[in-house]
């Protein structure tokens, strides 16, 4: 990404509820978009000279590396067999030649939620987060709360190995933040971050 100029942000998952949340706000801090999902009949443009709407799977490795060509940033915000799908993005990342990686996953992976014991239902979210640190690539990951819709855009971040504090987090919050990581090109790179409302 060249000074200056508008970021361009490849969304893996397109379709899910945060990056429907998040798709207007990254236009609105000026990132061009390529929205990528499985069925592209989901969606409607918003911006038709901003916007591509790409039909495609994360685990389809020709496809997926297609969508990633001239692209800045990749924000995945997938569900499923992350583990698999993690392995798929890095391993286009890097045939690309593409580094910048935000990457949803969930609070409670590391065990740091206070009080809280989440097992096996995070496994996915867990391996997958694995794989992404050590990938090599330029990634943050994301551990955010349970999803609110509350007006507030603030929150709060909590690094790997650190308590997390609360339980939600607001949608509003939760896009400024990759609004700001996907045109801040060295924002918080190598970290995995625990997101709650203040």
């Amino acid at each position: 990404m060249s000074a200056g100029s508008a970021p361009k942000v490849l969304v893996l998952g397109a379709n899910g509820q945060v990056a429907r949340h998040t798709t207007p706000v990254l236009l609105k801090a000026g990132a061009e978009l390529t929205l990528f999902l499985r069925r592209a009949s989901r969606l409607a443009n918003p911006d038709s000279a901003r916007v591509r709407i790409v039909e495609g799977d994360v685990l389809d490795a020709p496809t997926l590396k297609a969508a990633m060509q001239g692209q800045d940033v990749v924000y995945a915000n997938l569900a499923g067999d992350m583990a698999r799908q993690a392995h798929a993005i890095v391993d286009a990342m890097r045939e690309t030649g593409l580094k910048r990686l935000i990457f949803i996953s969930s609070m409670g992976i590391y065990g740091e939620v206070p009080g809280e014991t989440y097992r096996s239902a995070l496994d996915p979210y867990r391996d997958s987060a694995a794989i992404i640190q050590e990938s090599g690539l330029d990634y943050t990951i994301l551990r955010p709360g349970w999803f609110n819709r509350q007006p507030s855009a603030s929150y709060r971040l909590t690094k790997k190995g650190e308590p997390f504090i609360g339980h939600d987090v607001t949608l509003n919050g939760l896009s400024a933040l990759i609004a700001a990581l996907a045109t801040t090109p060295d924002l918080h790179v190598g970290e995995s971050l625990g997101v709650s409302h203040i």
